[in-house]
């Protein structure tokens, strides 16, 4: 299993944040390579929810994945498992950082291919990942700062 991690300051609170996060309707804006977003049955948010996912990575075809809410505690975490040709888990964490400020940690375990040609393309396979972690926390950090209406030393914009 591969493992990725990434920790930023976003200039909101965690009630904000959180709720930015936990809505699908900003899921297209903030995670990489999704296109488009549909949810499956009840609930639409919280644990148990579940989308399905049409995403764009590294190919020009859109590829369904599945992507269900397995951890989900108010202003703390939120755990979204994807099952389909992407698949893995992806956990965001919101820790209070001080007044108006939250520290997003984003958190990533993926299968690593296996077999011997698997494990000349693993490289490839981190470097996808990585970067597309880190444009996923890079945009929701800047998404949930431009929906509180502050930056990151809290003025407004």
């Amino acid at each position: 299993m591969g493992h990725i991690r990434f920790a930023s300051d976003v200039g909101a609170p965690v009630d904000v944040a959180f709720a930015y996060a936990a809505d699908h309707a900003w899921f297209e804006r903030w995670m990489y390579g999704v296109t488009s977003v549909q949810p499956l049955g009840t609930p639409k948010t919280g644990l148990g929810s579940s989308y399905r996912l049409d995403a764009r990575i590294m190919s020009a075809l859109p590829v369904p994945t599945t992507c269900e809410v397995t951890e989900f505690r108010r202003d703390a975490v939120i755990a979204y498992t994807l099952r389909g040709r992407i698949c893995g888990t992806v956990t965001l964490r919101f820790d209070p950082l001080g007044f108006g400020t939250t520290v997003l940690t984003i958190e990533a375990d993926y299968p690593q291919p296996v077999g011997v040609l698997a494990r000349m393309c693993r490289r490839i396979t981190d470097a996808s990942a990585k970067s597309a972690l880190r444009r996923t926390e890079t945009r929701l950090r800047r998404e949930i700062e431009e929906f509180h209406g502050t930056d990151l030393v809290g003025r407004m914009t």
